[in-house]
């Protein structure tokens, strides 16, 4: 229990860190990786069947999709701005929906859009941005 405590602290002290030393680019980066991360603990947590590991998760993932990435949009940002709050509050409800139905391939989707998204902003400040985290999609 302590090493869990110990391995917490020292991850929210890398990503408080981080989170200084970050450019505006770098951040949106962050954000999707930390949703990408919550959505992947929720697939293991889905996969054990540990229901309220995974709804924790979710919460995680939608809280960081909805107050994070659509919440730093800038309206006047026109058509585009727009188009991503609407595909924002559609990844909100398929995580919502997926957590209640117990939807892997719901996951998937989110994930792959996330991770779609991702690259691109990563693209954007390529020489500082890292490598998408190691997130596997469900294959048929």
């Amino acid at each position: 229990m302590f090493a869990s405590r110990a391995a917490q602290a020292y991850s929210q002290i890398g990503v408080e860190t981080g989170v200084a030393a970050a450019s505006p680019h770098q951040l949106i980066v962050m954000l999707y990786d930390g949703a990408l991360d919550a959505i992947a603990q929720a697939r293991g947590h889905l996969a054990a069947g540990r229901i309220a590991d995974k709804g924790r998760a979710l919460t995680r993932a939608i809280a960081i999709v909805d107050e994070g990435l659509r919440a730093c949009l800038d309206p006047a940002g026109g058509e585009i701005a727009a188009h991503l709050a609407e595909l924002y509050a559609y990844m909100c409800r398929r995580l919502l929906l997926a957590g209640a139905n117990n939807d892997a391939a719901a996951l998937d989707e989110v994930t792959a859009l996330l991770a779609e998204l991702r690259g691109a902003w990563a693209s954007i400040d390529a020489p500082a941005a890292a490598p998408a985290p190691n997130v596997r999609l469900a294959t048929a």
